[in-house]
């Protein structure tokens, strides 16, 4: 059986952060230090922070996520490029791990306090890129019996990340969330513009406008 790129995403992380979970040196060898970076020429933890998480909680809320929207995107991805499409599903996914934490980076690459680790700004490029080509069907958050368009939802999501960003405090990289999310959007409208004819943007915007406002939210299963 050949898996997916998703998939195979998901495996490692989960093994690598299980291992980080046991052994703290793994974590401080591959946790985002801004000043391993600018110190010490540490590029890769751009990477490799992705690959770790701080406990079971963190780990499984972005690798259901991840699974959840991102088998889906690998097709949409594998339709629209052809060949190429998992590649570039690939490529989306590693550069969203990097470019994410860049304003961290800028933010903190002095502070020899700070430390971040997961792959929520790859998950969100992942989430929002999805939402590109799909942003009618209901999201919903576990438990609750409401489902919001994809579109409206991603637009809640920012605006609550950037409050969330601005008041400070508590141990989540909003940043991260934001810059990934955007990133998703435009690595997916750009390389459709590059690499195939399928047009990302007026397919969104004319899925929008021909649904009913009142099938944007919905209550109960969507």
């Amino acid at each position: 059986m050949q898996l997916d790129i998703t998939t195979i995403i998901i495996i490692i992380t989960v093994l690598v952060s299980i291992g980080g979970f046991n052994n703290q040196k793994i974590i401080d060898d591959l946790i985002f230090y801004p000043p391993a970076v600018s110190k010490r020429n540490q590029w890769y933890r751009f990477i490799t922070c992705g690959l770790i998480h701080a406990d079971w909680g963190h780990l499984i809320f972005n690798m259901l996520a991840l699974y959840l929207f991102g088998r889906n995107l690998e097709i949409y991805f594998s339709q629209i490029f052809d060949g190429t499409g998992k590649l570039i599903y690939l490529l989306m996914y590693v550069t969203a791990l990097a470019v994410s934490v860049i304003p961290t980076y800028l933010r903190h690459k002095d502070n020899y306090q700070y430390r971040s680790l997961g792959a929520s700004g790859a998950v969100s490029a992942v989430v929002f890129a999805g939402i590109l080509f799909d942003p009618i069907t209901g999201i919903g958050l576990f438990f609750i019996p409401i489902y919001i368009a994809g579109f409206l939802f991603g637009f809640v999501y920012l605006l609550i990340s950037y409050y969330l960003d601005k008041k400070g405090g508590g141990n989540i990289n909003h940043s991260a969330h934001i810059y990934g999310a955007l990133y998703g959007i435009a690595f997916t409208i750009v390389a459709a513009q590059l690499f195939s004819t399928y047009p990302v943007l007026a397919a969104f915007i004319d899925q929008i406008r021909n649904t009913d406002p009142k099938d944007f939210i919905q209550f109960g299963r969507y």
